[in-house]
């Protein structure tokens, strides 16, 4: 396989590292090629699994613990694979980067200066930042010519009017750069792309998007741009998750304090320790929970399913109203039984939720007569970046 005419797309978190390759037609088309993931890092069993864009499996195997014990040395194996299994080089690669600051409102070409400050972000994202530029700098040694992007979750949301930016602090910290970033941008940036393809009829709509996976967020978009985010200066702030707690009386930070426990220990606690899993004390995979009997799993599903709704109805006000709600990523795509969880707290809106239509995942899963439009859209971050790249290396 040539990669001439390609843009290779990384997304690295703490635990693996996601890869994919797209075509560049020649009308700028993308179609894709391959996608990966090489999961576990850190683990006894790390795994690379490699598949076609027909789905069909490329590699399957598990790597030696030692070479894949971090991020860094995970993406030498990754670039080792590509090397291995590829011609030439791509025109350019995409990364994902979780934080891009008070001053990086858009995908920017990667150089020294850049990476200096992306790199004073790292407390603001300490689950994502240094992972995110890992493969960026590995690349950097091993191909120091090859263009590389930097795309952000948060420069999607640099469209907030100046109230929905702030919080109630004084502006020497807003001017230091404490303000409500908002996070997974690039998920939001392609839903709205995504909608104004396949439900034409919401162009120019007020939307309100959740982005429910290990991370959990909602958006208000009007016309296609983000008006207000429930997340704000780091990924913590808003809607339960996974492992994060979202909303905090932050006087809860300053009791952890005075019972002894260190910053790293709140930072661990805040970002590994709480949502789904705390509450639960089983895990933070919704699957398991769904399937469990305890009430502790239950109280868990029905303590996110409130607060999220609760979440998303109360981005209307920056809007105005509702037209329509989407779900997207790993949670909102695939539960079924999630989403009428939390539809059931709108049901004095009108809101009603087709049982047969919400098993089939939509993209309608709203009745006919319900007040607003439910639908479930799949997400798709990495061809957005792969967009975003081409159009900085290779302008029209």
């Amino acid at each position: 396989m040539n990669r001439q005419d390609t843009i290779l797309v990384i997304n690295a978190g703490s635990s693996s590292i996601k890869f994919y390759l797209y075509g560049v037609g020649a009308e700028r088309e993308l179609s894709p090629l391959l996608g990966g993931q090489l999961e576990g890092i850190g683990t006894p069993r790390p795994r690379l699994r490699v598949r076609d864009a027909q789905g069909q499996t490329m590699t399957e195997r598990h790597i030696n613990p030692g070479h894949a014990a971090n991020v860094r040395d995970a993406q030498e194996v990754v670039g080792t694979w590509l090397s291995g299994h590829l011609s030439g080089s791509p025109m350019a690669v995409g990364h994902r980067v979780v934080h891009g600051g008070p001053d990086l409102h858009a995908p920017v070409r990667v150089d020294d200066a850049i990476i200096e400050k992306l790199q004073t972000y790292h407390s603001l994202a300490p689950l994502h930042q240094a992972n995110n530029l890992a493969p960026i700098q590995v690349i950097r040694e091993r191909l120091p010519d090859l263009p590389q992007v930097a795309c952000f979750d948060t420069a999607f949301h640099r469209t907030h009017s100046a109230v929905a930016d702030r919080y109630a602090v004084p502006e020497s910290l807003y001017q230091e750069g404490v303000r409500r970033y908002g996070f997974h941008g690039l998920s939001y940036e392609y839903v709205a792309q995504r909608l104004e393809r396949v439900l034409p009829e919401l162009r120019g709509g007020k939307i309100v998007a959740a982005h429910l996976g290990s991370g959990v967020s909602a958006c208000a978009m009007v016309d296609g741009k983000s008006v207000d985010s429930t997340m704000g200066f780091t990924a913590l702030e808003g809607l339960p998750m996974g492992t994060r707690p979202g909303r905090l009386d932050p006087g809860i930070v300053l009791w952890l304090m005075e019972r002894g426990m260190s910053h790293d220990d709140i930072q661990h606690f805040l970002y590994h320790d709480c949502g789904l899993k705390g509450l639960s004390g089983i895990g933070n995979d919704m699957r398991e929970l769904e399937a469990s009997e305890a009430p502790a799993a239950r109280m868990a599903l029905d303590y996110f399913a409130w607060r999220v709704a609760e979440g998303m109805i109360g981005l209307g006000c920056a809007m105005n109203g509702i037209d329509a709600i989407i779900f997207t990523a790993g949670i909102g795509e695939n539960s079924p039984g999630m989403r009428a969880r939390i539809a059931r707290h709108w049901e004095w809106l009108g809101i009603r939720i087709d049982a047969e239509r919400n098993a089939r995942h939509g993209p309608r899963i709203s009745t006919e007569d319900s007040k607003t439009g439910v639908y479930v859209v799949r997400t798709n971050e990495e061809l957005i970046i792969a967009q975003h790249t081409l159009d900085l290396v290779a302008p029209r």
